[in-house]
């Protein structure tokens, strides 16, 4: 487990990583990692707060827990590294972008261009154990983004948060709705890709980023051709 946050978060999330919980929680996951095999890599399980600082994000998109499948989940919620089959659930969020905007589905998952620009592709659990999602639900991560999503909340400069499902749905309470622009809608996993498909939610997220005085998000993905 990481010992140190990056530093745009260090003063955000107030001493979290001090707190009973978080050791715990640090002492979990390091007894898992020696029975099992843990994704993401210790050294990937903060990517998504190290790939956008605290003051830099326009955009807080929530997942649920990491990839669960060899060599998918590096730190960045729906994301995979190049090479990695697009796992479904980010297959119809390339489809919507494709039917929404035009855009061409990409030949990778790897969205850390969009991380780069603001988007905090956030998971409300770090880490997960290989093949069994949701196997580290309730050991004390959602304490810790749940801080993360207070502190994006309580800053000033305003941002827009994307819940995806019921389970992000139930994060609402923790954002200040009278500051902040909340996107809801059905996730894009295939369970509910009906309801996902044709709700439109980039158009809406671009205009509240512009309402807010942020300049908008290139959504494209670039081609990385063959790997290896």
């Amino acid at each position: 487990m990481p010992t140190t946050l990056p530093d745009s978060w260090e003063t955000a999330l107030g001493g979290e990583l001090d707190k009973p919980y978080f050791t715990q929680l640090t002492e979990f996951v390091a007894a898992e990692r020696e029975q099992h095999r843990i994704f993401p890599p210790q050294d990937q399980v903060f990517a998504a707060l190290e790939a956008t600082p605290f003051d830099k994000v326009k955009v807080l998109v929530l997942g649920q827990d990491p990839y669960h499948g060899e060599g998918q989940g590096h730190g960045l919620c729906f994301s995979v590294r190049p090479g990695v089959k697009t796992p479904p659930s980010l297959r119809n969020i390339f489809k919507e972008l494709r039917d929404e905007l035009g855009y061409p589905i990409p030949d990778n998952g790897y969205l850390m261009p969009w991380a780069e620009q603001g988007v905090l592709l956030l998971n409300a659990v770090l880490t997960v154990r290989e093949g069994e999602p949701n196997s580290h639900k309730g050991k004390g991560w959602e304490k810790f983004t749940d801080a993360v999503i207070k502190a994006v909340s309580g800053r000033p400069d305003p941002a827009v948060f994307v819940l995806w499902g019921a389970y992000a749905r139930k994060k609402l309470p923790l954002i200040d709705t009278s500051r902040h622009t909340v996107i809801e809608g059905a996730h894009p996993s295939p369970l509910s890709a009906k309801l996902f498909l044709g709700s439109r939610p980039f158009g809406r997220i671009d205009e509240a980023i512009k309402a807010q005085g942020h300049d908008s998000i290139d959504w494209r993905i670039p081609d990385l051709g063959p790997i290896g």
